[in-house]
């Protein structure tokens, strides 16, 4: 069973979102996505700078099984990347909702709210 915490939204392409307080939004993998890439090898962020729309591939994740692309959960300008995880890419496995990927400053706040949360996650995978 995955751990899906009550305060993260997510996206259904399993991404985790996490408001901050200065208005960010933080990016992740979820608990479940680790769990089904397996061991992860490689995460190739987003660039710094870049504007993405809501649901833009973003980066990679790869895995000793499979490669995958990462999506923004938001619209937004990405203004930083977790660089510990290009020396410790298992940090996706091991803590994956403190292993963020990047941030960005969101265009619209209000997308968060079209996310799904804990109990909505849970029931798109079948927890």
């Amino acid at each position: 069973m995955s751990d899906v915490p009550g305060f993260l939204r997510f996206a259904e392409s399993h991404e985790w979102a996490r408001l901050e307080a200065d208005g960010l939004v933080t990016v992740g993998l979820s608990d479940y996505a680790q769990e089904t890439l397996g061991d992860v090898v490689f995460v190739e962020p987003p660039e710094v700078g870049r504007v993405c729309g809501a649901g833009d591939a973003v980066g990679v994740v790869e895995s000793v099984k499979a490669a995958s692309d990462t999506y923004t959960p938001v619209a937004g300008e990405v203004i930083a990347v977790n660089d510990e995880l290009a020396a410790s890419p298992e940090l996706i496995n091991s803590e994956p909702y403190d292993a963020w990927i990047y941030q960005l400053r969101p265009s619209d706040r209000s997308q968060l709210d079209r996310l799904l949360d804990a109990d909505g996650y849970k029931a798109l995978i079948g927890e």
